[in-house]
C-alpha cells in the first residue's frame, strides 16, 4: 500500500517504513506529524483524490533537522570580467512514515 502527499510544495510517494527528506517543518524531533493533503491512496484499488482524497491521513515521526550539500552557483558574464560565486544549503526535516490511513 503506497500513498501519494503533498507537503512544502512538492510531492513524494511514501510507503509505511520509509524515511523521506522534506522541507524543513518546526516540529521537534521524535513528535509526530500527520499529513492531511493526501492526493491518492493505492491499495486493493487505486483511489484518486479531487484534489484530495477525503478522510485519508498518513502520519509519521520527525527523526531529524539538518541541511543538504552545498550546492554551489556561479553567474558568468563572457568578455565582462564579471563572476559571482554564490553557496546554498536547503534545509530539510527527515520523517518516517509510520501509518497509511485510508
Amino acid at each position: 500500500m503506497y500513498a501519494i502527499i503533498e507537503t512544502g510544495g512538492k510531492q513524494y510517494k511514501v510507503e509505511k517504513g520509509d524515511v523521506i527528506y522534506i522541507e524543513k517543518l518546526n516540529n521537534e524531533a521524535g513528535s509526530v506529524i500527520e499529513f492531511d493533503k493526501v492526493l491518492a491512496v493505492s491499495g486493493d484499488n487505486m483511489t484518486v483524490g479531487n484534489p484530495i482524497v477525503s478522510g485519508a491521513k498518513v502520519s509519521g515521526t520527525v527523526l531529524d533537522h539538518g541541511k543538504a550539500k552545498k550546492v554551489v552557483v556561479f553567474k558568468y558574464k563572457a568578455k565582462k570580467n564579471e563572476r559571482k560565486r554564490q553557496g546554498h544549503r536547503q534545509l530539510y526535516t527527515k520523517v518516517q512514515i509510520d501509518e497509511i490511513k485510508a
